[in-house]
């Protein structure tokens, strides 16, 4: 895929300026191609203005994906410079939910890293880590270990990759994942195959998870999980096969026979949860129930089974707090706009509220108070097609006055900008540092082009927001430049930048 991307004629090639003020959709913006000196002296002089309005937070800047360098000198570091509360990433829209249920289940608001190479029986829930995951070459070299040594299951309404590699595939109805988990956890429950070692056993070592029966607490004396009988009597207690092949729209002997195949490999067993399992509404509860048979199983920490990810070694960034200046410091501190920490909107990420991203919710404000954001600048992002109900995403960048698009490609919301900046495909023209895990390992590396640029691109992270520093700093604010050119240095070399 890399050399069809990086070398696909639909490239944006060059910096691009909108001439049509009118916005919309299917609007034609009548670009006109000008240097990246002119499109960026456009850029500065309406920062600029923002700056000398004394009103910084107007400024919203929304990243998409990104690399290793955003915080430090992109996404983390130009709002909070200039003096904008409002810079948000996609995140909300990507992994967020599928990280709350390892957080409120396990306490890891995190990805989950998995002991591959000794896992009997592994369960693709919702994701396709052979064709899309952080890991999928260490994935793909691990199949034939997986075939041979264990059980592959595919919970998926398609057939993927991983299910047709899968001895079972379950295609359920989309958005009832939190069904059939509830219907394996019944399963395991009522025929004792839960990990007793892990999870713990009724106090007379007697079985008393019937279906439909509600158990004291009591009776139950717990090692390492927190509140089995609560989940059983609320839930799972209900939720028979037969009562979940219906909802789930899948055989209810198939349900049977795949718990039991966890069951008999517990505690060597993986439910791989991806975001497949949450993105709808609720998705939350779902992502809980799904990661939760981790725990009956007892395969969390457990050899072959799912463990907190790995940390890579990287340093820290040098701070940037003597650079913020007296009306970046009071404008900083103001609500940001996507509501977070409100009644309705807790984004409680880390059991904190407010800790978290409500991306889609931006739009939503953008709507109610159309004047607000005047200056937007976004890379490597396409809400009107990622977000649900994007047509709000295409009504609210219609009324931004001033839109900055970094991005390689063309799509649904570069047609709202006024300025469209080319990117490096940064796979194959992007410098910057690299970090992961897999397969109970981390690394860091440095990333290096692997081949010469074609068109006239730069990387947004590292180049764009340097040549951005200058022409802010000639314009009367040179905090940006001042941090970038003062705070790094070569550290072989001691060399500037």
């Amino acid at each position: 895929m890399i050399p069809q991307e990086n070398y696909d004629p639909d490239r944006i090639k060059q910096p691009l300026k909108r001439t049509n003020p009118q916005k919309g959709r299917g609007v034609d913006p009548k670009w006109i191609p000008i240097t990246w000196d002119e499109a960026l002296d456009i850029v500065a002089d309406k920062m600029m203005e923002l700056r000398n309005a004394g009103e910084p937070e107007r400024l919203l800047y929304l990243k998409g994906r990104y690399g290793n360098t955003s915080h430090a000198l992109l996404y983390g570091t130009v709002a909070k410079l200039f003096g904008s509360p409002n810079n948000f990433s996609t995140s909300a829209l990507c992994a967020e939910t599928e990280k709350m249920g390892p957080g409120y289940t396990q306490g890891l608001f995190s990805y989950r890293d998995y002991d591959l190479g000794n896992s009997k029986c592994v369960v693709f829930w919702g994701t396709d880590p052979f064709a899309s995951n952080r890991q999928v070459p260490n994935v793909i070299s691990r199949l034939g270990t997986l075939q041979k040594n264990g059980t592959l299951i595919t919970v998926d309404p398609r057939l993927s990759t991983a299910a047709a590699k899968s001895k079972e595939w379950l295609p359920l109805l989309p958005g009832t994942d939190g069904a059939l988990a509830n219907a394996i956890a019944h399963v395991l429950l009522t025929e004792g195959l839960w990990n007793k070692e892990f999870v713990g056993d009724f106090v007379d070592g007697k079985n008393q998870f019937v279906a439909g029966k509600a158990v004291k607490p009591e009776a139950f004396k717990e090692n390492n999980t927190l509140g089995l009988v609560t989940y059983w009597n609320e839930e799972a207690k209900d939720w028979t096969p037969e009562r979940a092949g219906k909802e789930c729209r899948l055989d209810p002997e198939q349900i049977r026979r795949v718990a039991r195949m966890l069951g008999k490999a517990a505690p060597n067993v993986i439910v791989w949860m991806g975001p497949g399992v949450c993105m709808n509404p609720r998705g939350t509860y779902s992502a809980m129930v799904v990661h939760a048979l981790n725990g009956i199983l007892g395969s969390v920490d457990n050899v072959g089974g799912t463990h907190d990810p790995v940390k890579s070694l990287t340093g820290k960034y040098p701070s940037m707090d003597k650079y913020v200046d007296e009306l970046a410091k009071t404008h900083g501190k103001g609500k940001k706009i996507d509501g977070r920490g409100d009644k309705d909107m807790p984004a409680a990420m880390k059991a904190k509220l407010g800790s978290g991203v409500v991306t889609n919710n931006i739009a939503n404000y953008m709507l109610e108070h159309p004047d607000f954001i005047k200056v937007m600048i976004s890379s490597w992002t396409n809400t009107p097609f990622a977000a649900s109900d994007g047509k709000r995403w295409e009504k609210a960048l219609s009324n931004v006055p001033f839109f900055v698009h970094m991005v390689p490609f063309p799509s649904e919301m570069t047609q709202f900008a006024d300025i469209v900046l080319p990117s490096t495909f940064n796979a194959a023209e992007g410098m910057g540092a690299v970090t992961g895990f897999g397969s109970m390992h981390a690394w860091t590396s440095l990333q290096q082009p692997t081949c010469d640029r074609i068109w006239d691109v730069k990387q947004e992270e590292n180049e764009v927001t340097w040549l951005l520093a200058e022409k802010l700093a000639k314009k009367g604010w040179p905090a940006l430049l001042n941090y970038y050119a003062n705070e790094f240095a070569d550290p072989e070399t001691g060399a500037k930048p």
